[in-house]
């Protein structure tokens, strides 16, 4: 199963779920005042720009579960860093601990680190940006039915993987500039 966590938005989850119900897991990258959180069984989107415990809230209130994309990543603006992690970690479910896109692999390690001493699971993610970046990270996880069985799953799962190559970013940045040059 892949978990599609798409940057403020749910389409493009929910279209492939319609097309492949138990391939796909609805999920979004959520930006809120203080970095970005992960969501996962979500059934409709929540709106960027919110605080973390408004955001955590309104993704409970869908049964959803919560957790933080590249936490410790030093490059991006969006992640939550340290302080904020150690600030919302008894209010998440996961910590992303193998992010395929960190340039510097001691930010996912210290992330995997946090994760044991709080005794959250780690996740990983390929945060592909292009159909080649898929599957750079993933978790090995027992079957499950919903979120409390994926937590299970994920608690006992295998991270495997590698980081992807700090010229992928080159292939954001070029998709970005092309998206605000057609705008114009």
């Amino acid at each position: 199963m892949v978990a599609i966590t798409d940057h403020n938005s749910i389409a493009g989850a929910l279209e492939f779920q319609a097309q492949a119900p138990t391939r796909f897991l609805v999920g979004e990258e959520i930006k809120t005042l203080d970095g970005e959180l992960l969501a996962l069984f979500l059934k409709k989107e929540i709106p960027m720009g919110l605080s973390v415990p408004e955001t955590i809230a309104r993704i409970r209130e869908q049964g959803g579960l919560v957790g933080v994309s590249h936490p410790l990543d030093r490059v991006r603006c969006e992640a939550m860093g340290r302080e904020n992690l150690e600030r919302f970690y008894q209010s998440l479910d996961f910590i992303e601990v193998l992010n395929a896109r960190t340039v510097f692999s001691k930010d996912n390690d210290e992330a995997r680190n946090l994760a044991s001493l709080w005794g959250l699971p780690g996740s990983a993610g390929s945060d592909a940006h292009a159909p080649f970046e898929v599957g750079r990270a993933y978790v090995e996880l027992s079957p499950f039915e919903d979120p409390a069985t994926f937590l299970h799953s994920l608690h006992q799962g295998t991270i495997g993987g590698r980081v992807s190559s700090p010229l992928v970013h080159f292939v954001s940045t070029y998709a970005k500039r092309r998206r605000r040059l057609g705008a114009l």
